[in-house]
C-alpha cells in the first residue's frame, strides 16, 4: 500500500513505540515518508532492521532502538541512545500493546500483569522518558506531540476482553488527564481509538473460541487497515500547532 506523506512533519524528530509491525510500523514508516527522523522501538531487532533498510531506501532516516517497553532500564537506555543519535525528541507515538483475551474465570494473571505492563505502564514508562525533551521542544516554539494507541475496547464491551479493555480504558483516561498537565505547555495529546483492525494483535489469543470470533468478525466486517491509523496519526500531527485534535474514534464503517 502506498504510504501517504505529510511535508509537514520535515526535520521532526519522533519515537514510535511498537514499530516492528502493525500501526506502529505503517505510523514510522509514513512519518518518515513526511521527513520526520524516526527512532524504531520495539523488541524485534530483526523486524526493526528490515523496517529501517525499507526506510533508508525510500530516502528516510531511521534509528533501530530494540527495547521492552516493560523493562524500566531498557526504556531508559533507550531513551539515552535516541538522544544521541537524533537528539531532541519532539513526537512519541506509543503504540506498542498486546490483546490477550480469556474468561476472567480462568485465572489467567500472568496475562493480566502483560497487559497492564505493556498498554498502560509501558506507556508511562516512555511518556516520562520523553517528557521532558517534548516540553522543551513546546518552550522553543516547536510543534510537540504525544500521541497515545488506545482502542475502541476502552467503550465498548466484548466478552472475554475484561482486562484488555480495562488496560485501554485507563490509557483514554490517561490521555485526557494529561492534556490537562501539557495542554499549558503547549504539548499536544491525542488519543487514537481504532475499532476493528487487521493487524497481528489476534496472533497471540490462545483460546479457540475467542480466535473464531475475532475471525468471523473480520469475516464479517471489513477491517480498517494499520496504515488507515497511520494515516490518522500523521494528518494530526502535522496539523498548526496552535490545533489539537484531543481524541479520534476510528471504525471501518460498518462496525457500529
Amino acid at each position: 500500500m502506498t504510504v501517504t506523506s505529510y511535508p509537514e512533519l520535515a526535520g521532526r524528530t519522533a519515537v514510535v513505540t511498537g514499530a516492528a509491525s502493525g500501526m506502529g510500523e505503517a505510523t514510522a514508516r509514513l512519518l518518515a515518508a513526511g521527513g520526520a527522523r524516526v527512532a524504531l522501538l520495539a523488541r524485534r531487532a530483526d523486524r526493526l532492521t528490515e523496517l529501517a533498510e525499507k526506510i533508508t531506501r525510500d530516502g528516510g532516516q531511521a534509528l533501530v532502538v530494540p527495547v521492552d517497553v516493560t523493562d524500566q532500564a531498557a526504556v531508559d537506555a533507550a531513551a539515552a541512545q535516541v538522544r544521541t543519535a537524533f537528539g531532541q525528541v519532539d513526537l512519541v507515538v506509543n503504540a506498542a500493546g498486546v490483546m490477550l483475551p480469556n474468561p476472567m474465570a480462568d485465572g489467567r494473571s500472568d496475562e493480566w500483569s502483560r497487559m497492564i505492563d505493556t498498554n498502560l505502564t509501558g506507556v508511562l514508562r516512555v511518556i516520562n522518558a520523553f517528557r521532558s525533551d517534548l516540553v522543551a521542544a513546546a518552550a522553543e516554539g516547536r510543534t510537540a506531540d504525544l500521541v497515545n494507541v488506545s482502542s475502541i475496547g476502552a467503550h465498548l464491551t466484548f466478552p472475554n476482553f475484561a482486562v484488555y479493555s480495562a488496560t485501554k480504558a485507563a490509557l483514554t483516561h490517561l490521555s485526557a488527564v494529561l492534556r490537562g498537565e501539557f495542554g499549558p505547555l503547549d504539548v499536544r495529546v491525542t488519543n487514537i481509538e481504532p475499532g476493528l483492525t487487521e493487524t497481528e494483535l489476534g496472533d497471540h489469543i490462545d483460546n479457540a473460541e475467542i480466535s473464531a470470533m475475532v475471525d468471523g468478525m473480520l469475516a464479517a466486517i471489513p477491517p480498517l487497515t494499520s496504515e488507515d491509523i497511520a494515516d490518522l496519526i500523521g494528518w494530526t500531527t502535522s496539523r498548526r500547532r496552535g490545533v489539537n485534535l484531543r481524541q479520534a474514534i476510528i471504525l471501518p464503517t460498518r462496525q457500529a
